[in-house]
């Protein structure tokens, strides 16, 4: 009972996202679907997962497209909790979050900002290309123990698809300055004085980022491209000063030329999370990037087995190895995607818009701008509902790691199962919590100590024949 006390908590705290008190209950339902439902199905799975009547459905749907669940204010409040509630990383005074893309495949062809992608992989289970929904998601790195975090997400875009003149793509934005809009507009409402440190891959290593999160007054860490090239300060001018602006840019360097100096590297211990007994090499020099036109440290790391990277960071005052340590932790948002997609089916939306146009197969972004005012204003009803679903999704699997770091042992005890991999000395997965809240959820419905929390409002709309057989597993 105690995970689920602390779970009503814990939505409670949304309630101001929601305009009516019945929409804020239909939420309740749908973030409990999420965390309990053993398949991927769909909304249809909410109703099986919670033994709901068949007539519900329909209402489950408009919850996703229903304007009385604000989506950015939802957002918000989901940020201000995690920030709240769950233990931080931090690097001094310091935030960490991760930010990347995802590409979800979809195949339906009245569903809108659905184009084909291109995915480089060197896996063969891969396609080159695929027909889906473009997604760059933020999630908040979080301890889950002494020496290990994880990355709880935070939120989550399309953002690309659509091409319009109207809408809220009305500006020619890309995707780099969507990314930093995201980062800006979802933590800096929660966190107004707070800095924050912005951990992705050499994709987002490019000045429009940079420039974002300074005049923000946050950092960037990221890893450098091959072909990087920086500058020395220019040489302070001898004698008698000339006329026009002072040099600027020095001497120019190709940053991958840095590594033939290996007198200068620096042996140290791995700081990357799982590296036990592995010796590193790196090497910080601090060059002027033209992108951005001041100082940026470059830190060079020659790995045994992983070769050699780059990484770049706008922060001068950041140990090296921590900058190593960051850029180890960025792979936590790819367990998060891989949790998101096979454990909870955080992405796993089926929404047509059945006056939308037939897309044709290998089509790229959809061109609405000569469409009526009224099919665009679907389009984006459609989109916002995708949205919501996604934003819904990474909530619930927010919760479940918020579980597993403040209740291990509770969950371990009602998991009441097996794995070959189980390790009762760490934080569980969200499977594990899953698996643990959906073996008391009985108990949680039948218990008259709940009956004021949204145990209530389930049970009211629960098949009564399931509603017996519930009570009588409770029992």
């Amino acid at each position: 009972m105690s995970l689920w006390l602390e779970w009503c908590a814990c939505v409670q705290a949304l309630r101001p996202a929601c305009s009516y008190s019945a929409t804020f209950a239909w939420m309740t339902v749908v973030l409990a679907g999420f965390c309990v439902r053993p398949e991927r199905a769909g909304v249809t799975s909410f109703v099986r997962a919670l033994r709901l009547d068949p007539g519900v459905y329909p209402r489950l749907l408009h919850l996703f497209h229903s304007s009385s669940l604000s989506l950015g204010r939802l957002t918000q409040l989901w940020a201000q909790l995690c920030i709240a509630r769950m233990p931080l990383y931090r690097v001094g005074q310091a935030r960490v979050c991760i930010a990347d893309g995802l590409k979800v495949g979809k195949e339906g062809r009245k569903m809108p900002a659905v184009k084909t992608l291109f995915q480089p992989s060197s896996s063969n289970s891969k396609p080159p290309f695929i027909e889906g929904h473009s997604v760059q998601a933020l999630s908040l790195l979080v301890q889950s123990g002494e020496r290990s975090a994880v990355a709880v997400p935070l939120t989550a875009r399309i953002h690309e698809g659509i091409r319009d003149t109207t809408g809220p793509r009305a500006r020619r934005l890309t995707l780099l300055d969507r990314i930093v809009e995201l980062f800006v507009g979802t933590l800096g409402h929660a966190t107004a004085d707070a800095s924050w440190i912005l951990v992705a891959d050499a994709y987002y290593a490019s000045g429009k980022v940079m420039r974002g999160l300074l005049q923000a007054g946050h950092h960037l860490v990221t890893r450098a491209r091959s072909n990087a090239v920086a500058y020395r300060p220019a040489p302070r001018p001898r004698g008698r000063r000339r006329r026009g602006r002072p040099r600027l840019y020095g001497e120019k360097v190709l940053v991958r030329n840095l590594f033939r100096a290996s007198d200068v590297f620096v042996r140290a211990h791995s700081p990357v999370y799982g590296e036990r007994n592995v010796q590193i090499q790196y090497r910080s020099v601090t060059l002027l990037w033209r992108p951005v036109a001041q100082l940026v440290q470059f830190v060079l790391v020659r790995h045994p087995q992983r070769g050699s990277i780059t990484l770049m960071t706008t922060d001068l005052t950041l140990d090296p190895l921590e900058v190593i340590r960051l850029y180890g932790y960025r792979f936590k948002i790819e367990s998060g995607f891989r949790q998101a997609l096979h454990t909870l089916g955080g992405y796993a939306y089926h929404f047509w818009m059945s006056d939308m146009d037939k897309r044709t197969r290998r089509s790229g972004d959809q061109d609405i701008r000569k469409q009526t005012h009224r099919y665009k204003e679907h389009v984006w009803r459609k989109i916002s509902a995708y949205h919501r679903f996604i934003q819904l999704g990474c909530i619930a699997q927010g919760l479940l790691q918020h579980l597993a770091i403040r209740y291990p042992k509770d969950v371990w005890t009602l998991f009441r199962s097996w794995l070959r991999t189980m390790d009762r000395t760490k934080a569980p997965s969200e499977l594990v919590v899953a698996t643990a809240l959906r073996n008391t959820l009985a108990e949680f419905l039948a218990d008259p100590a709940s009956q004021d929390s949204p145990a209530r409002f389930i049970a009211l709309h629960q098949s009564r024949d399931d509603l017996r057989s519930s009570r009588r597993a409770a029992a």
